[in-house]
């Protein structure tokens, strides 16, 4: 009776096929890998109780006074012993089974034609390739053909990544290798709540993010054209809208192929390459010195402290902060020790805020920020960004700021986050250090082209307000800080607009380039030196220089210090228009000189293909030339 039932019975019946049906490949291994992890807590959970009545197990009579080894021997029972080979037993299955999963995941998938291909129909495989086929990223016109990164078939006829501005956009987007960019960042999902393995078993669903396309606030006709200005030279450009944070533009020169990094070999290159740097993001991440573009930030010191109207002089032989001290002079003046030579900057006589930032006074602008005070400049400085540290040590160490930016994500924010800069406030500083930073030198020389661009737009906000940058085209504006007022904003765009409009300021350049469009413009150059390490021009190592020096013993000796070389930078800060500013342009140059004659220029060529691209307004786009009238049978009648 049994032998014929059992001959009745399908065993097929119990294929892995019939009870899971087509998707035997996805439920086995997912209900295989839920038995796994329910037994081993089943285990966890015995042995934590074992241990816990371990302790709990009150003395037998004949234990008391006994030695523990002869304790143990005398309480050592069968069962114990069971116990301990079945521990044995678990850890060689444990091992045997973290073995197979090795060899399945790092050897199957390379050497197994057969796993290859199970591997292939496996929905926990097919997610990952789906998750890693990125969205299409575009610039902020949204339109197919300014695509930054999309998708195309190679000649192979797989499909493949390709970026359109590779070496223009290198910076923001960042490789696949070392620190991340917007493209490894700004499609990143979120971490899901549910086990895959339970998803697949109990063909419960949870909905996914999809790999979107984006939009970034970049132009891309502009961020080519401000790499174009950089050519041949190192610096870096930044172009926000003071109005929404906008980053219309940043490009940071030397920099790199998107594609070249995709070699390990030439990636180490690029990284080892230290004289020129090409993987770091001058825009961002590199500290410079910014001279005189730094007394924009002092001016908005003056408002912010009811100090606007403040009257200095300017002196043949320099400004002293204290008695004995060096002499703070002008640009125009040449100092030699404590002797000073050459006319004040404007004239050696009283000057007001106006005529000083027109010309740009370093006497005036020193005595000014001493008039201020440590308190107040540190107050200014955190509204713009930029954090206030008590010693020049603590200034040197670079920090992150992610919150500076406006993100949907952190992860983006850190991906593109600058370094913040710094500028020194403690106790310990003296008045003449106090004084240098008022211009720009001494210890305020921690400053990032970005961080320069945000000074410029709080003066380019039409209600005083610096908004927090922005690379998203879809994020709502935010703002970082109220640092004036309305009023006193516009107050701000008028001191700037003599610097490139009035006879004597330093920046008249620009309305010479602009002029007959019709842009108004305000603005302040910068030139600051910066020592900097000499690297020898055929192997790119760091040179070196002997010194001398006197040991314990009183002998001298030599040793070896870094060469160094004083770098001129060139610097300009512009907003544009002036009524109404869309534009807050930071360029620097290194090595470039006087900013009047190399940033400058470049600044107005970027503000005219701004007003190329619309970025201005439609009331400064050039008009099309009108098309001439159609020549009918008449006119040509009348031509002969």
């Amino acid at each position: 009776m049994f032998l014929s039932l059992l001959l009745q019975f399908d065993l097929s019946s119990l294929s892995w096929e019939s009870l899971f049906g087509s998707q035997v490949i996805e439920r086995t291994p997912a209900g295989l890998t839920l038995l796994y992890i329910v037994g081993v807590g089943v285990l966890i959970g015995f042995l934590i109780l074992t241990f816990i009545d371990h302790f709990r197990r009150r003395e037998l009579p004949f234990e008391i006074g006994l030695p523990r080894e002869v304790v143990r021997r005398l309480t050592t029972t069968i069962a114990n012993r069971s116990i301990r080979v079945w521990q044995v037993v678990f850890v060689v299955l444990a091992f045997s089974v973290f073995g197979f999963q090795v060899y399945w995941t790092y050897f199957a998938g390379d050497a197994n034609e057969q796993y290859q291909a199970l591997a292939y129909k496996d929905l926990r495989n097919r997610r990952t390739s789906a998750a890693n086929l990125r969205g299409w990223m575009f610039d902020r016109t949204g339109e197919l053909s300014n695509a930054l990164a999309y998708y195309k078939t190679g000649p192979d006829g797989d499909i493949r990544r390709a970026f359109s501005l590779e070496r223009e956009m290198a910076h923001l987007l960042g490789t696949e290798r070392g620190t991340p960019g917007l493209e490894r960042t700004i499609y990143q999902r979120t971490v899901d709540p549910m086990p895959e393995s339970f998803e697949v078993f109990t063909k419960i669903k949870v909905k996914e993010d999809e790999n979107k396309d984006v939009r970034l606030t970049i132009d891309r006709e502009l961020q080519e054209f401000i790499a174009r200005q950089l050519d041949g030279r190192n610096g870096a450009i930044v172009v926000l809208n003071p109005q929404n944070g906008d980053i219309l533009a940043m490009y940071s020169n030397p920099s790199y192929s998107l594609a070249e990094t995709q070699d390990l070999e030439t990636y180490l290159k690029l990284e080892g390459d230290k004289r020129n740097k090409p993987l770091l993001n001058r825009a961002t991440r590199e500290f410079y010195v910014p001279g005189s573009t730094f007394k924009l930030f002092t001016v908005i010191s003056a408002f912010r402290a009811g100090k606007q109207n403040s009257i200095f002089t300017s002196y043949a032989d320099g400004f002293r902060p204290t008695r004995g001290s060096l002499p703070i002079v002008d640009s125009s003046q040449k100092r030699e020790g404590m002797n000073v030579s050459g006319a004040c900057a404007g004239g050696c006589q009283e000057k007001d805020i106006i005529n000083a930032f027109k010309v740009s006074s370093n006497q005036y602008f020193a005595q000014l920020a001493i008039s201020l005070g440590r308190e107040q400049i540190a107050e200014t400085a955190r509204m713009v960004g930029i954090e206030p540290v008590e010693t020049p040590q603590q200034a040197l160490i670079a920090k992150f700021f992610p919150a500076v930016f406006n993100t949907s994500n952190s992860a983006i924010a850190n991906a593109i986050a600058p370094i913040r800069s710094t500028i020194v406030t403690g106790k310990d500083i003296s008045a003449f250090d106090i004084g240098l930073e008022g211009i720009g030198q001494g210890y305020a020389g921690q400053m990032t082209p970005l961080q320069m661009a945000m000074i410029a737009a709080v003066a380019g906000n039409i209600e005083g307000k610096l908004m927090k940058p922005r690379i998203e085209y879809d994020r709502e504006p935010e703002m970082f800080s109220q640092v004036v007022s309305p009023q006193q904003a516009a107050a701000l765009r008028q001191i700037m607009a003599t610097v490139t409009e009035e006879p004597g300021g330093t920046g008249t350049v620009i309305s010479s380039k602009l002029a007959g469009t019709g842009i108004r413009t305000g603005g302040k150059t910068g030139t600051a030196e910066k020592e900097t390490p000499l690297y020898d021009e055929k192997t790119g190592k760091l040179r070196t220089i002997k010194k001398q020096r006197r040991n314990a013993a009183g002998q001298l000796e030599e040793y070896e210090v870094p060469a160094t070389y004083t770098r001129s930078d060139s610097w300009f800060i512009s907003i544009a228009p002036l009524e109404r500013p869309t534009l807050a342009i930071a360029v620097v140059v290194e090595g470039g000189g006087y900013g009047s004659r190399t940033a400058a220029p470049i600044a107005a060529n970027v503000i005219l293909k701004a007003r190329d691209r619309g970025l201005l307004g439609d009331q400064y786009k050039p008009k099309a030339p009108a098309k001439p009238p159609a020549r009918t049978p008449a006119t040509r009648r009348r031509q002969q």
